[in-house]
């Protein structure tokens, strides 16, 4: 009896377990609720020939939210010329792409820089360090 008048105002979330007040509306928490509408929305770009507005307006979300998942590689448009978004271009170079930051070639060129200093040769004196600065 004590154990149900201590959690009687509380249910749970049918997919992780969290605990919800029980006024809470829906069965998932928000955690959850986030991570099905992305399983969703990537199922939808998987089925669909779709851009980022397309997706925007079917599940009724920002076009800020899909453009983020984009550029943070969580959801990639296949290689159709009129999938891309005309505004994601790479940092790097400028290319067109259809997800995160840098086009393949400019993710290779980063990446292969790994473990290399920037500068050709640096300069001191007793409190700085100045990089490429060369000596007259």
């Amino acid at each position: 009896m004590a154990t149900e008048e201590l959690f009687g105002n509380y249910k749970s979330c049918s997919f992780c377990g969290r605990t919800l007040p029980k006024n809470y509306e829906g069965d998932l928490c928000p955690n959850c609720q986030k991570a099905q509408l992305f399983r969703e929305v990537k199922e939808y770009i998987r089925a669909n020939d779709v851009n980022a507005y397309d997706v925007a307006d079917h599940f009724h979300i920002p076009l800020h939210q899909v453009k983020e998942w984009i550029r943070e590689g969580r959801i990639e448009y296949r290689e159709n010329p009129s999938a891309k978004i005309e505004e994601l271009h790479c940092q790097r170079c400028g290319a067109p792409i259809s997800f995160g930051t840098l086009c393949s070639k400019c993710l290779k060129h980063v990446n292969s820089g790994k473990g290399t200093s920037v500068g050709s040769g640096y300069e001191t004196d007793e409190r700085m360090h100045y990089l490429d600065i060369r000596k007259k």
